[in-house]
């Protein structure tokens, strides 16, 4: 992918701070988008669907944890990177911000050439997540994401279809909640019209094949997979 193809929404209260970080990362190729509030960032996310978001957390009228949250309820914005880029360096902010759903965490201030850096090696991370290998092993699976088998302590198990997305969804990032809306979105998609009830029908064949110790339901969010 390209630097021009690639979307950064910057989302800070301070003008300086939008036009510097903006300038900065425009004049070296990356496509920017600014919002000025916690509201406008979230509007502005579900309109570009940004690669990564560069956030503060005190804002007006909404801060970067809520506005965090939000965009992680967002199925199609599952796959953004949202770093936080904050003065406050208190343990509980960065906390906060990690249970939030951010991934990154970069502390004001900061040299421009460094935050360029910074962003540089965070896109290289989405780019390695984005590039997932066809055969992973995660706890005592082994994932063959190409021939639609799994191996679990060296003996073959086979999945129908689904069973098998959905596994291998939940173990694309084991110990995260993947919400209920997510699941359908990105195994079913638009194929059928589905209930929650046919997630629930697939976990519990996945922990009768799997084992029930591998999946934790989280009650009126959704599911995840654990090692």
């Amino acid at each position: 992918m390209k630097k021009k193809d690639i979307k950064i929404l910057l989302v800070d209260d301070e003008p300086d701070i939008l036009e510097i970080v903006g300038y900065n990362l425009s004049n070296v190729g990356y496509n920017v988008f600014t919002a000025k509030n916690g509201t406008e960032g979230v509007a502005k996310a579900k309109k570009h669907k940004p690669h990564l978001i560069i956030m503060d957390v005190m804002m007006p009228e909404m801060d970067g944890i809520e506005a965090c949250e939000l965009i992680r309820q967002e199925s199609d914005l599952s796959d953004t990177m949202i770093t936080f880029l904050t003065a406050r360096s208190e343990d509980y902010s960065q906390v906060a911000g990690f249970d939030a759903g951010a991934d990154d965490y970069i502390t004001k201030p900061i040299k421009p050439k460094v935050l360029v850096s910074k962003v540089k090696a965070l896109l290289r991370r989405l780019k390695k997540e984005e590039a997932q290998d066809q055969v992973v092993t995660v706890g005592d699976l082994v994932i063959d994401r190409e021939q639609y088998r799994i191996v679990q302590n060296g003996e073959e198990r086979s999945l129908p279809r689904k069973e098998f997305e959905l596994l291998s969804l939940l173990t694309s990032k084991p110990n995260k909640v993947f919400k209920r809306e997510e699941i359908l979105d990105k195994v079913w998609g638009n194929e059928v019209i589905v209930g929650g009830r046919t997630i629930d029908v697939h976990i519990r064949k996945l922990r009768e094949k799997v084992g029930d110790d591998h999946f934790k339901t989280v009650k009126g969010v959704g599911y995840k997979f654990v090692l």
